[in-house]
């Protein structure tokens, strides 16, 4: 005999909750998704704009050593939902996805939208409903949720729970943090959060700003490195574009130091070294010093015969007005220019977070301990990862994981044969 359908409530539409309200649907449990924004997967489709990265092809232990402090504990999970199956995922929704020449996979559409809208299809063909204006205010006093609807104060009080609220990065798109207080009132132990994957800030010079902002150096390398005794230095070498900024500098290499940036003590100076041409080494580029002209005035041999664009010249000159012309040093130059890094963009401006949830508080279903039949997923647990696909497949294994979790959850309160 079958039983009444089980329920599930899962706060947030996001990637994360998105799939585990697939998952569960999939089993016959009868899903609700709340959104306080007016519309789910807000961030998703921003980050689509341009070109949504899903995953990264690169060889799974490598991958889950992207996630650096959490790569332990995340592995499991990343390993019940790896990028082959995201991939798979993605094209059972008639997304088919090609992978470019950094490793990247995207969905060969380039775009969030057409997969969004196939897979809210699916959830609405699996019975899914999805509320949006739902802003979760925590528990009521007899433990059912509360949200503030368009209508007022709604409570309900499903099966099982999943929460999936997101981190605390771009605010205006639904990820505000709010939640944490509300969990750290019911015992949850919650890590700060800090910007990730965010820019950082150089004081330019006002002649460079007004006519280089906006404008890329392509393929350099950036290392960041400590100036006093005790700072942390990164040995290896960040290849790609960096962008100029009017407060300083973003783009991919920058992005992936900036674990290391807020590891550094508050308030010491900090020093970032561009590599103008990581594919020649000094010696080639002194020799092609040498080989120029000498009556060639320097801008003519920066720009002609080193073949450095204009962005890079005045880069080299806005950290050395008097760059020098002997060959050994002028490569020397090109090959380190030092910046001095003087903060870091925050919270608001920031592509995601790191801190959250923290992993001694979670089972390895990704169920609250203090917290039974309530599970969380995506951006916020404590971990961070840099761009390049890695971050939407946590999410996505993570919004698998719990789901998963609240389904064996759900049989051990009702056996299958009882339902």
């Amino acid at each position: 005999m079958t039983g009444t359908p089980r329920t599930a409530a899962v706060i947030g539409g996001g990637p994360a909750g998105l799939m585990a309200a697939e998952v569960l649907s999939a089993a016959g449990v009868r899903v609700t998704v709340y959104e306080r924004m007016p519309s789910v997967a807000r961030k998703l489709l921003i980050a689509g704009r341009g070109g949504l990265n899903l995953t990264h092809s690169e060889d799974f232990a490598a991958f889950a050593g992207r996630y650096g402090a959490a790569a332990d504990w995340l592995r499991p999970v990343l390993e019940a939902f790896p990028p082959a199956a995201l991939i798979a995922w993605a094209e059972r929704l008639g997304q088919p996805t090609f992978v470019g020449s950094s490793g990247r996979v995207f969905p060969k559409a380039m775009k969030a939208s057409p997969l969004l809208r196939a897979w809210l299809a699916r959830l609405a063909g699996q019975g899914v409903v999805v509320r949006t204006r739902h802003d979760w205010r925590g528990w009521d006093e007899a433990g059912a949720l509360a949200f503030d609807a368009p209508g007022g104060r709604v409570s309900v009080a499903p099966d099982v729970t999943v929460l999936a609220l997101g981190g605390a990065s771009w605010p205006k798109l639904g990820s505000n943090g709010a939640w944490t207080e509300m969990l750290r009132g019911r015992g949850v132990a919650v890590a700060p959060f800090e910007p990730a994957n965010m820019g950082i800030t150089i004081a330019w010079s006002d002649v460079f700003r007004e006519r280089f902002a906006g404008q890329p150096l392509k393929n350099v390398g950036v290392m960041q490195v400590g100036e006093t005794p005790g700072f942390l230095r990164i040995e290896s070498v960040t290849r790609g574009d960096v962008i100029i900024t009017g407060y300083g500098l973003e783009g991919t290499p920058i992005y992936a130091l900036s674990a290391a940036a807020r590891s550094l003590t508050n308030g010491c100076p900090q020093a970032l070294v561009i590599d103008l041409r990581p594919d020649m080494t000094v010696a080639r580029l002194a020799e092609r010093v040498a080989r120029a002209a000498p009556k060639q005035s320097l801008s003519n041999l920066l720009r002609k015969s080193l073949h450095l664009s204009p962005v890079e010249i005045g880069l080299l000159r806005e950290t050395d007005v008097s760059t020098p012309r002997e060959p050994d040093r002028l490569a020397g130059a090109i090959k380190a220019v030092a910046l001095k890094v003087s903060g870091t963009q925050g919270l608001q401006r920031a592509i995601s977070s790191a801190g959250g949830i923290m992993r001694d508080v979670v089972d390895k279903s990704l169920m609250l301990l203090a917290m039974p039949g309530v599970f969380v997923a995506g951006e916020m647990l404590d971990w961070e990862a840099p761009t390049g696909g890695y971050l939407l497949q946590a999410s996505f294994a993570t919004g698998v994981v719990a789901a998963q979790g609240a389904l064996a959850w759900l049989d051990r309160q009702r056996p299958i044969d009882a339902r």
